[in-house]
């Protein structure tokens, strides 16, 4: 089944406005069976390279970080966790990203999240002007720089991908 996207602020989208950064968004519509990042960024005809998908995963030591990297690469679990100063990392169960913060599988944002989270971008980002991350809702980007965008959510940057 595939849905469009709804056409109201999100939260996310609120607090870039509320920071005075400049954001575009980009509506596509999104199927059930594939919410991968390629198909979000093919949908918006962007390069999956400077689409950015957001990811949770659970240090043995450090707990919760969010990991942001491009659609199109695979995060490296052994950097991950030295970017976070832990051992092992993991990524979280599907089942438990509601719960921690607040976003639901293919609509999880860096922005606005339950808690404040420590949270890690791919040092590449730094190569576009622009990058886009998910809105908060399925279907829904906001395109904006990535640098003010690391700033806003206080990411540090680091060499995530395999």
């Amino acid at each position: 089944m595939i849905i469009v996207a709804k056409t109201k602020k999100t939260n996310a989208v609120r607090i870039v406005e509320q920071a005075g950064l400049p954001c575009r968004e980009a509506y596509y519509e999104y199927d059930e069976s594939d919410l991968s990042g390629t198909h979000a960024a093919e949908a918006m005809g962007e390069d999956p390279e400077c689409v950015f998908k957001t990811l949770v995963a659970r240090g043995e030591r450090t707990g919760i970080n969010v990991f942001c990297i491009p659609v199109c690469c695979e995060l490296d679990l052994k950097k991950a966790a030295r970017a976070a100063g832990d051992k092992n990392i993991e990524l979280i169960a599907v089942k438990e990203l509601l719960g921690l913060t607040g976003y639901i599988r293919g609509g999880c944002s860096p922005v606005g999240m339950k808690k404040k989270y420590p949270t890690y971008f791919e040092e590449s980002c730094q190569l576009f002007e622009e990058i886009a991350v998910s809105a908060g809702e399925r279907g829904h980007q906001m395109l904006l720089n990535p640098m003010a965008l690391a700033e806003l959510v206080q990411a540090k940057m680091a060499d995530l991908i395999v």
